[in-house]
This record gives structure tokens, C-alpha cells and sequence, in this order.
């Protein structure tokens, strides 16, 4: 499809044609990058140092203040246009022009700390405009990481060896997205905690879920944890590289400037993650699962400029239920919680506790209907919380709202000791076969699905599991 023309159209039912009217504005992601690169060859060149607050600016105040300015757009492609759309490799450019302005950056950004003779406010603007970009670059590694072909997964760790955080890759695909909102996962937040004793238990958690995840992929293949296989140590070695040649180039100080950028990069995805699921919880079903991640599981925005930076993360929900959905075509779902503001605006206030548990606790107790026994609280402020929102304890236990239980297995997703029949994701359309196996995942051929155990987990999308897949003609 040519993406040459000033508009492109895409059939659709409700119109004769349809025109993504955000086609060009999606170009601010990767210009976010490259402010940053002008600003720091700006520096170069012989501008002040001063410049190199444009991109924190821009970031926290200037997208904040559009969010409100321009508000918000609920509109949905029609999925008569979502094919064509997703298609489209245009956008597919956009999310891969992120990556050169962000390596550039990050690599002058080292020579100007160590050589440049920056002033000591200068130096922080310098940290803070190079964490913003490698920590936005996380986003860019998600939109990718997502994806089932081999270039965009390369291309994933690529962007996050600049911050360090190459283990996102297994964990969110694999850990997040199949303990979302629950006291499971570490990367969803609970309400009552506060963001920052929410990042050291992410932090934590979220690498000790990536390294048991690949321990027990690489001990179904037979292979040490300790392996050239491990993909969270070949993550690993791309940072190591790259910081380790920036720093016998420039110096030990380059490998102090890079860790503390990727520090603060780091801190930025947490921040999201904070915000994404805060005291939003599954509740388990009397098969012990947990229910599965329904729109109401995530904060969502349609703040228009935020979602423009960020490959559209704020649709939220539509990602969490399709993962494999390209940004250009998450939909809004009317039944979501909403952020008052986009993430831009609400970073601020979530490093300010009580600014934070003023505006959005208030938001959690309404979306639970009141029953804050419905909500993932935070375990060390539970009988504070339960005193403030529900001191007589209202909405007795019988009447606490009870979740739905999953819809029934379809008889044929039951074979009774068959092989003959592939097994498929009702979710991403991943079909197992026992034949070919799943070896990546320490499933060789031959792997019958009676075998398989019941947590085995979609490999394509992650967020179904073998109880959900439905048997199909081989």
C-alpha cells in the first residue's frame, strides 16, 4: 500500500472510504528522540547548555498542558478498516525511526557529560533529557516486543539496551501480561501504595519473574539457567556492550552518566506501570484462575498528544486483551476507567503521594461500586483504607459483587485423547500442533496437548492459557 499520497484511505462499513486523520501526527513519537539529539548537538556546536532543558519542558509541561488544551479523542477505526490499517508499514517506520535519533542521542549525550564541560544544572537537564528518551524507548521496545516476527522482537532489545532494562522483553510479555492485575504480578500497583514504595518491589519483582520465567523455559529444554540461551542475558550483553565501549572510549564518568540516565529512564515505565493498573484487581473464579483481563482492569486516557507520543499505550485495555494489535488500531472502550489527564500529566502527580491518593482514590472506590474489597489494596494500609471508605463495613460479605465466571469451554476445545486435531488461541489464532511441538518454549515435537500443562501460556500473545484454546480440524 503506498504511503506516499497526502491521505490514504481504507474501505470501511460505515463510510465509502475511511482516513486516519492522525496519519502524520503519529510522527511525534520518533521527533521526541530527535529534540533531544538537536538540543544536544546544539550543545555541540557552541548554543549554552541551557538548551538542554527544551526536552524536560517539553515532556513534563508543554505535553501536559496540550493533553488539556486539546483534549481528548474517543473515535475508533472501523474494524472493517482494521486489516488495511494494520498493514499499513508506514506506521510500522514510525515505531522503527525511533531507534537511530535514540542511540545517537544516547552516545553524544555520554561524550557531552564527560567532555563538555557542563554546568552542574546542565549535567542534570543532560540526565533527564537522556533518561526521557531512553525511557519513552521502552514504550517503542514494547510496541515491538509484541509483535511475532523475529526483526521486530531484535529490534525490541535493541532499544532497551540504552536503559538497561533488557529483561522487560521477558517479563512483560510473559509475567505482566499474565498476572495483571492481581497481587501476583509486581507490576501493578495497589491502592494505598505509593509510587515510591511501589518501584523498589517492581524493580525487584519484575527481574526475579523474568529470570524464573527463563529458568523454567530453558529447564524444559535442558539447558542451564546459565545460558548463551537465556534471552534475558543476551538482553543483558547488549547493555554491557554498549556501555562498556562508551566507557573504554570516554572514560569511567561515561559509565557513571549512562547508569544513572538509565536509572531514571527505568523509573519512567515504572511510573507508567504505577498508573496502569493502580488498585485495579481480577478476581479469582471457583476454578481458582483468575478471571480474565476485562476492559475495566486498566486506567485508560484518550488524551490525544500523550497517546500521539506513545504509540497510543493509554488505550490500555484494548492492548491488554490483544496484545498483538498494532497502535494505530487500539480501540477506546466506553467501559474503562479514565485517567482525569494523560500519562504526561499524571507522572507528576504520582510522585506526589498524597496528591495522588487525593485524586485517584476517590476514582477506585467508584469504580468498585463502593466495596473497596473488590479493589487490589495495598496490604500494609488495608485497615486504614477499610476505616476511611468503608467504616460499617456497608456491603456485607454476601453481598459483595461477584465476578463472572469464564464462558464454557467449547466441547471441542475437550479432545478426549486425540492428536489429530491442533489447538488454537481463540485470542492471536497461535495454533499448536503436537507434531512440530513448541521447542522454544522447551516443548519438543512430539509434545502431545494432553501433555502440555494447564498454565501452558499462548507463546504468541501470552494472555491465554490451554484451558481457552479451542481444538481445530489438523
Amino acid at each position: 500500500m503506498s504511503t506516499a499520497n497526502a491521505q490514504v484511505h481504507y474501505p470501511s462499513r460505515d463510510a465509502t472510504r475511511w482516513t486516519d486523520a492522525k496519519r502524520y501526527w503519529w510522527l511525534l513519537s520518533p521527533a521526541l528522540p530527535l529534540l533531544g539529539l538537536l538540543s544536544v548537538l546544539a550543545v555541540w556546536v557552541g548554543l549554552p547548555g541551557e538548551i538542554l532543558w527544551v526536552l524536560p519542558v517539553v515532556f513534563y509541561g508543554i505535553a501536559p498542558l496540550l493533553d488539556v488544551l486539546i483534549g481528548e479523542d474517543q473515535s475508533n477505526a472501523p474494524e472493517a478498516a482494521v486489516d488495511d490499517l494494520s498493514a499499513d508499514r508506514y506506521y510500522l517506520r514510525i515505531v522503527f525511526a525511533y531507534i537511530p535519533s535514540q542511540y545517537l542521542m544516547t552516545v553524544l549525550a555520554a561524550w557531552l557529560a564527560v567532555d563538555g564541560g557542563l554546568a552542574w544544572w546542565n549535567l542534570v537537564a543532560l540526565v533527564l533529557a537522556t533518561g526521557i528518551i531512553n525511557g519513552v524507548g521502552i514504550n517503542t521496545a514494547h510496541e515491538l516486543g509484541h509483535k511475532t516476527n523475529k526483526l521486530e522482537r531484535w529490534l525490541a532489545r535493541i532499544v532497551l539496551a540504552p536503559v538497561a532494562y533488557g529483561h522487560f522483553f521477558i517479563e512483560h510479555n510473559k509475567g505482566h501480561h499474565k498476572h495483571v492485575a492481581t497481587p501476583e504480578d509486581p507490576a501493578s500497583s495497589r491502592m494505598g501504595e505509593s509510587f515510591w514504595a511501589f518501584l523498589p518491589r517492581t524493580v525487584v519483582g519484575s527481574l526475579k519473574s523474568a529470570w524464573a520465567i527463563e529458568k523454567g523455559r530453558l529447564e524444559r529444554n535442558g539447558a542451564s539457567a546459565w545460558s548463551i540461551h537465556n534471552e534475558n542475558l543476551q538482553s543483558w550483553a547488549l547493555t554491557v556492550l554498549l556501555f562498556g565501549a562508551l566507557s573504554l572510549w570516554l572514560g569511567p564518568w561515561a559509565l557513571v552518566f549512562l547508569v544513572v540516565q538509565a536509572a531514571f529512564g527505568f523509573s519512567l515505565l515504572e511510573v507508567v506501570n504505577y498508573m496502569e493498573h493502580y488498585g485495579l484487581l481480577r478476581q479469582k473464579l471457583a476454578s481458582g484462575r483468575y478471571e480474565r483481563c476485562q476492559p475495566r482492569h486498566s486506567w485508560n486516557s484518550n488524551h490525544v498528544v500523550t497517546n500521539l507520543l506513545l504509540y497510543q499505550l493509554q488505550r490500555h485495555s484494548d492492548h491488554h486483551a490483544n496484545p498483538t494489535r498494532r497502535y494505530q488500531a487500539l480501540r477506546h472502550f466506553g467501559d474503562s476507567p479514565q485517567l482525569p489527564s494523560g500519562y504526561a500529566g499524571m507522572i507528576l502527580v504520582a510522585y506526589i503521594p498524597a496528591l495522588w491518593f487525593k485524586l485517584m482514590d476517590h476514582r477506585v472506590v467508584a469504580h468498585h461500586g463502593g466495596d473497596i474489597r473488590q479493589a487490589n489494596l495495598y496490604p500494609a494500609k488495608r485497615a486504614q483504607l477499610m476505616a476511611k471508605w468503608m467504616p460499617d463495613h456497608a456491603v456485607p460479605e454476601s453481598a459483595a459483587p461477584q465476578p463472572a465466571q469464564d464462558a464454557a469451554v467449547p466441547a471441542n476445545a475437550r479432545p478426549e485423547a486425540s492428536d489429530v486435531v491442533d489447538h488454537q488461541c481463540p485470542n492471536c489464532s497461535y495454533v499448536y500442533n503436537a507434531t512440530a511441538g513448541c521447542p522454544h518454549e522447551g516443548y519438543p515435537p512430539g509434545t502431545s496437548w494432553q501433555a502440555l500443562p494447564d498454565d501452558f501460556q499462548c507463546p504468541s500473545c501470552a494472555v491465554r492459557e490451554k484451558p481457552d484454546f479451542v481444538a481445530v480440524s489438523a
